[in-house]
């Protein structure tokens, strides 16, 4: 499948998974008197959001190269991601001020008990949430998109919100409410930490940052390996959203005709993009040795 398909296959599957997920907390939320299950379904509900900026993002990434965007629309992806990592650092700093609020007002004394169906609807949103963050992240590692991979952590941010939920809620049924705001506090720091590794991922793709030094290397071998290459003089690379520009000096014997060396850069070229489907362009010059 396309990435580009298989990305909005599985932003579908979110969004609906999601709307249904909200619908049944805020049902259980109403009739458990759960507060905590209500705020926990309208975290659901604001995913679906989050669902629509990744589509989005992979949709305009997907575009093909035109006059005032010679190198394609890559980074928008990487665009997206940041927003999203925003999105998701604002949700952890929400959390996280609802449990202090909790913590300095009190009112978690004179909260009603919740009821059973609070307690059974957050271990199932847990399931089903840390669920779906497995299989979104694993589309998001196949189709290498940055996007889709900060919508997975978004799942998992509602598990953990949800793990909060059931602490609180199960805690409160046995005379411990204070454990709600606890745990917020906790998962806040969970989310944040998740949130700012998105956001510099998705920077430094849209900051022309180098591939990683295994990456770097097995370039080099596989171009070391192409008849006619005497050495590498230079070898650099950059991200461009979710893909990689290549760019190599290679020396090739000065006694060679133009057409020869002309070859031997040929197959560097080819063999790079041939072996490396994440580089979208392979520029080769060469050097007399």
């Amino acid at each position: 499948m396309e990435p580009n398909r298989d990305a909005m296959t599985v932003s579908w599957v979110s969004i609906i998974v999601n709307v249904a997920l909200a619908a049944g907390k805020l049902a259980a939320g109403l009739l458990a008197r759960s507060s905590a299950m209500v705020s926990d379904a309208v975290h659901s509900a604001s995913d679906v959001f989050s669902t629509v900026v990744v589509m989005i993002g992979i949709r305009l990434s997907g575009k093909e190269q035109d006059r005032d965007h010679p190198y394609g629309h890559e980074r928008m992806e990487s665009a997206a991601a940041g927003i999203l990592a925003i999105a998701l650092a604002a949700v952890g700093i929400e959390i996280g001020l609802t449990g202090i609020r909790h913590l300095i007002s009190g009112d978690f004394r004179t909260a009603a008990v919740p009821g059973l169906a609070a307690l059974i609807a957050a271990a199932v949103s847990i399931v089903v949430k840390e669920a779906m963050f497995w299989y979104t992240r694993t589309a998001a590692k196949r189709i290498r998109s940055g996007a889709l991979m900060a919508d997975a952590w978004h799942h998992r941010s509602d598990a953990l919100s949800s793990v909060g939920a059931l602490i609180g809620i199960g805690l409160a049924r046995l005379g411990y409410p204070a454990a709600d705001a606890v745990a917020s506090l906790i998962i806040c720091l969970m989310i944040l930490k998740a949130a700012f590794d998105i956001y510099r991922d998705s920077l430094n793709r849209m900051v022309d940052h180098s591939a990683d030094e295994e990456t770097v290397q097995r370039i080099r071998q596989a171009v070391e390996s192409v008849p006619g290459v005497v050495r590498i003089d230079d070898l650099k690379t950059r991200m461009f959203g979710s893909r990689l520009y290549v760019d190599i000096e290679i020396a090739a014997d000065s006694t060679l005709l133009l057409s020869e060396a002309h070859a031997i850069a040929e197959a560097v070229h080819a063999t790079v993009e041939r072996e490396f489907d994440t580089v979208k362009h392979c520029m080769v010059h060469v050097n007399p040795a």
